[in-house]
Protein backbone atom coordinates (compact mmCIF):
# COMPACT_ATOMS: atom_id res chain seq x y z
CA UNK A 1 0.00 0.00 0.00
CA UNK A 2 1.29 3.45 -0.89
CA UNK A 3 0.74 6.22 1.64
CA UNK A 4 -0.35 9.57 0.27
CA UNK A 5 2.02 12.41 0.96
CA UNK A 6 2.21 16.15 0.75
CA UNK A 7 4.28 17.55 -2.08
CA UNK A 8 7.95 18.08 -1.24
CA UNK A 9 10.30 20.74 -2.58
CA UNK A 10 13.73 19.28 -3.30
CA UNK A 11 16.28 22.05 -3.79
CA UNK A 12 19.55 21.08 -5.47
CA UNK A 13 22.64 23.28 -5.64
CA UNK A 14 26.08 22.53 -7.02
CA UNK A 15 29.08 24.30 -8.57
CA UNK A 16 29.07 24.50 -12.36
CA UNK A 17 30.55 21.32 -13.84
CA UNK A 18 29.56 19.01 -10.99
CA UNK A 19 27.05 17.04 -13.06
CA UNK A 20 23.92 18.48 -11.49
CA UNK A 21 22.00 18.84 -14.76
CA UNK A 22 22.63 15.22 -15.78
CA UNK A 23 21.60 13.94 -12.35
CA UNK A 24 18.40 15.99 -12.38
CA UNK A 25 17.50 14.73 -15.84
CA UNK A 26 17.99 11.12 -14.70
CA UNK A 27 15.86 11.67 -11.60
CA UNK A 28 13.00 13.12 -13.63
CA UNK A 29 13.01 10.11 -15.96
CA UNK A 30 12.97 7.66 -13.06
CA UNK A 31 10.36 9.42 -10.89
CA UNK A 32 7.20 10.32 -12.84
CA UNK A 33 5.66 12.16 -9.86
CA UNK A 34 8.66 14.50 -9.65
CA UNK A 35 8.55 17.70 -11.69
CA UNK A 36 11.26 20.24 -12.45
CA UNK A 37 10.55 23.85 -11.62
CA UNK A 38 11.44 25.76 -14.77
CA UNK A 39 13.26 29.01 -14.02
CA UNK A 40 13.07 32.31 -15.86
CA UNK A 41 16.33 33.68 -17.24
CA UNK A 42 17.61 36.60 -19.26
CA UNK A 43 20.45 34.65 -20.88
CA UNK A 44 20.24 33.48 -24.47
CA UNK A 45 19.22 29.86 -25.18
CA UNK A 46 22.06 27.42 -25.80
CA UNK A 47 22.00 24.87 -28.60
CA UNK A 48 19.03 22.48 -28.27
CA UNK A 49 17.48 24.44 -25.38
CA UNK A 50 13.77 25.16 -25.72
CA UNK A 51 11.69 27.94 -24.20
CA UNK A 52 9.28 26.57 -21.59
CA UNK A 53 11.21 23.30 -21.36
CA UNK A 54 14.72 24.20 -20.19
CA UNK A 55 13.98 27.79 -19.12
CA UNK A 56 11.52 30.57 -19.74
CA UNK A 57 13.75 32.89 -21.76
CA UNK A 58 12.80 36.54 -21.26
CA UNK A 59 14.54 39.88 -21.68
CA UNK A 60 15.95 41.95 -18.82
CA UNK A 61 13.08 44.45 -18.94
CA UNK A 62 10.49 41.69 -18.45
CA UNK A 63 12.57 40.14 -15.66
CA UNK A 64 12.81 43.47 -13.83
CA UNK A 65 9.05 43.92 -14.22
CA UNK A 66 8.49 40.50 -12.60
CA UNK A 67 10.78 41.52 -9.71
CA UNK A 68 8.79 44.73 -9.23
CA UNK A 69 5.56 42.70 -9.21
CA UNK A 70 6.99 40.33 -6.56
CA UNK A 71 6.52 37.34 -8.87
CA UNK A 72 9.65 35.45 -7.82
CA UNK A 73 10.31 33.21 -4.82
CA UNK A 74 13.99 33.87 -5.38
CA UNK A 75 16.15 35.43 -8.04
CA UNK A 76 19.84 36.11 -8.56
CA UNK A 77 22.33 37.50 -11.03
CA UNK A 78 24.86 34.92 -12.22
CA UNK A 79 27.69 35.84 -14.61
CA UNK A 80 25.77 38.88 -15.82
CA UNK A 81 22.49 37.03 -16.42
CA UNK A 82 19.40 36.90 -14.20
CA UNK A 83 17.70 33.71 -13.01
CA UNK A 84 14.50 33.44 -10.98
CA UNK A 85 11.97 30.94 -9.62
CA UNK A 86 8.41 31.99 -10.34
CA UNK A 87 5.80 31.77 -7.57
CA UNK A 88 3.18 30.79 -10.16
CA UNK A 89 5.28 27.89 -11.51
CA UNK A 90 5.67 26.50 -7.98
CA UNK A 91 2.00 27.05 -7.15
CA UNK A 92 0.84 25.24 -10.29
CA UNK A 93 3.04 22.22 -9.53
CA UNK A 94 1.85 22.04 -5.92
CA UNK A 95 -1.77 22.20 -7.07
CA UNK A 96 -1.00 19.32 -9.42
CA UNK A 97 0.12 17.20 -6.45
CA UNK A 98 3.73 16.82 -7.58
CA UNK A 99 7.01 16.80 -5.72
CA UNK A 100 9.16 19.63 -7.05
CA UNK A 101 12.81 19.66 -8.05
CA UNK A 102 14.50 23.07 -8.05
CA UNK A 103 17.95 23.81 -9.44
CA UNK A 104 19.18 27.01 -7.77
CA UNK A 105 22.38 28.53 -6.40
CA UNK A 106 23.22 28.80 -2.70
CA UNK A 107 21.65 32.25 -2.37
CA UNK A 108 18.40 31.00 -3.91
CA UNK A 109 18.41 27.93 -1.67
CA UNK A 110 18.59 30.11 1.43
CA UNK A 111 15.69 32.25 0.21
CA UNK A 112 13.55 29.20 -0.54
CA UNK A 113 14.28 27.69 2.90
CA UNK A 114 13.04 30.89 4.54
CA UNK A 115 9.77 30.81 2.60
CA UNK A 116 9.38 27.01 2.66
CA UNK A 117 11.02 25.69 5.89
CA UNK A 118 9.93 22.15 5.06
CA UNK A 119 11.88 22.11 1.78
CA UNK A 120 14.77 19.64 1.44
CA UNK A 121 18.15 21.12 0.49
CA UNK A 122 20.73 18.91 -1.26
CA UNK A 123 24.24 20.01 -2.18
CA UNK A 124 26.17 18.10 -4.85
CA UNK A 125 29.94 18.17 -4.56
CA UNK A 126 32.66 17.23 -7.04
CA UNK A 127 35.22 14.71 -5.73
CA UNK A 128 37.82 17.51 -5.78
CA UNK A 129 38.41 20.97 -7.21
CA UNK A 130 41.06 19.48 -9.48
CA UNK A 131 38.48 17.09 -10.94
CA UNK A 132 36.04 19.94 -11.29
CA UNK A 133 38.64 21.89 -13.25
CA UNK A 134 39.19 18.88 -15.52
CA UNK A 135 35.45 18.64 -16.23
CA UNK A 136 35.25 22.36 -17.01
CA UNK A 137 38.20 22.06 -19.40
CA UNK A 138 36.24 19.41 -21.32
CA UNK A 139 33.64 22.08 -22.05
CA UNK A 140 36.20 24.03 -24.08
CA UNK A 141 35.73 27.15 -21.97
CA UNK A 142 38.56 29.68 -21.86
CA UNK A 143 40.91 29.71 -18.87
CA UNK A 144 39.57 33.02 -17.56
CA UNK A 145 36.00 31.68 -17.43
CA UNK A 146 37.18 28.45 -15.77
CA UNK A 147 39.15 30.40 -13.16
CA UNK A 148 36.04 32.45 -12.40
CA UNK A 149 33.89 29.32 -12.04
CA UNK A 150 36.43 27.63 -9.76
CA UNK A 151 36.56 30.69 -7.52
CA UNK A 152 32.76 30.73 -7.33
CA UNK A 153 32.78 26.97 -6.65
CA UNK A 154 34.99 27.46 -3.59
CA UNK A 155 32.58 30.09 -2.25
CA UNK A 156 29.58 27.84 -2.87
CA UNK A 157 31.17 24.76 -1.30
CA UNK A 158 31.95 26.76 1.86
CA UNK A 159 28.18 26.96 2.46
CA UNK A 160 27.59 23.19 2.47
CA UNK A 161 26.66 23.07 6.19
CA UNK A 162 23.45 24.98 5.42
CA UNK A 163 22.15 22.00 3.42
CA UNK A 164 20.28 18.94 4.69
CA UNK A 165 22.19 16.44 2.56
CA UNK A 166 25.54 16.20 0.79
CA UNK A 167 26.06 14.03 -2.31
CA UNK A 168 29.53 13.61 -3.83
CA UNK A 169 29.39 12.99 -7.57
CA UNK A 170 32.55 10.95 -7.99
CA UNK A 171 30.63 8.30 -9.93
CA UNK A 172 27.34 9.14 -11.64
CA UNK A 173 25.35 5.99 -10.83
CA UNK A 174 26.33 6.08 -7.16
CA UNK A 175 25.42 9.76 -6.88
CA UNK A 176 22.10 9.08 -8.61
CA UNK A 177 21.35 6.26 -6.16
CA UNK A 178 22.17 8.56 -3.24
CA UNK A 179 19.68 11.13 -4.54
CA UNK A 180 17.00 8.47 -4.99
CA UNK A 181 17.55 7.27 -1.42
CA UNK A 182 17.17 10.82 -0.10
CA UNK A 183 13.92 11.36 -2.01
CA UNK A 184 12.41 8.03 -0.93
CA UNK A 185 13.40 8.59 2.71
CA UNK A 186 11.93 12.09 2.76
CA UNK A 187 8.68 10.82 1.26
CA UNK A 188 8.33 8.32 4.12
CA UNK A 189 8.97 10.74 6.96
CA UNK A 190 6.22 10.74 9.59
CA UNK A 191 5.66 14.50 9.32
CA UNK A 192 4.75 14.10 5.65
CA UNK A 193 2.19 11.33 6.13
CA UNK A 194 -1.42 12.48 6.21
CA UNK A 195 -3.19 11.34 9.38
CA UNK A 196 -6.28 10.35 7.39
CA UNK A 197 -4.28 7.58 5.74
CA UNK A 198 -3.22 6.12 9.08
CA UNK A 199 -6.78 6.33 10.40
CA UNK A 200 -7.94 4.39 7.36
CA UNK A 201 -5.36 1.67 8.02
CA UNK A 202 -6.49 1.35 11.67
CA UNK A 203 -10.09 0.83 10.55
CA UNK A 204 -9.21 -2.26 8.51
Amino acid sequence: MEINKKGIMFVISAPSGTGKTTLCERLLKMLPDLRMSISHTTRKPRANEKDGVDYFFIDKEKFEQMIANDEFIEWAEVYGNFYGTSKKVISDLIKGGYDILLDVDTQGARNIKKLYPDSVLIFILPPSLKELERRLLLRDEDKKAISKRLSKASDEISQYKFYDYIVINDELERALNDLLCIIHAERLKTKRVQSEEIDEILKK
